[in-house]
């Protein structure tokens, strides 16, 4: 069963995407709280609004920011989060799947509670997602690592490669010489 949130326990070890909105969203609203790093906090009943020029690691937390288009410019970037998108996040249980956007080549980590989640999807730590990730973001940048592997259309195996990294407990050295 997964803990219920609210503007007194969200920012305790918790997982949230945010959604980014515009600044006119925050018009009608009163600042609620002011971190010492100068995030801003706006409370509603329904979740939060954060204003914030940095997102990832907050404290004990990692929040991302799912972009919008039309909002990147600025380096301040608000986010609203309903309270039910925040999950428990901790360093020592297997909470965390990686997604995968081959359109765009791009590659972040979210949790099990999330309704990405799908069976297939390989549950690790904080640290090890951490550590798939980065060798998905080298396969993702170069190509040199496919120099004496058997194959046609790197890009064919590139996807290929990442996709069982993403679904198998096997390593990137053990999935590369299968292709050899």
């Amino acid at each position: 069963m997964s803990a219920s949130y609210n503007q007194y326990n969200f920012h305790k070890h918790t997982y949230c995407v945010f959604e980014q909105v515009g600044a006119e969203a925050l018009q009608h609203l009163t600042l609620s709280y002011q971190s010492k790093s100068g995030s801003q906090y706006y409370f509603t009943a329904q979740g939060v609004y954060r204003v914030s020029n940095h997102w990832g690691r907050a404290a004990n937390c990692k929040w991302q920011l799912h972009s919008n288009a039309a909002f990147t410019n600025h380096r301040t970037k608000i986010g609203y989060a309903h309270w039910n998108w925040f999950y428990r996040d901790n360093d020592h249980e297997k909470l965390y799947f990686i997604v995968y956007d081959a359109s765009v080549k791009k590659v972040n980590f979210a949790h099990k509670d999330s309704p990405e989640f799908q069976p297939e999807f390989v549950l690790r730590t904080a640290t090890h997602t951490a550590q798939i990730i980065k060798s998905i973001r080298q396969l993702l940048v170069s190509d040199a690592w496919a120099k004496y592997l058997n194959c046609e259309n790197i890009e064919v195996l590139r996807n290929q490669i990442i996709r069982e990294l993403i679904t198998s407990h096997l390593g990137l050295a053990e999935i590369k010489r299968k292709f050899l």
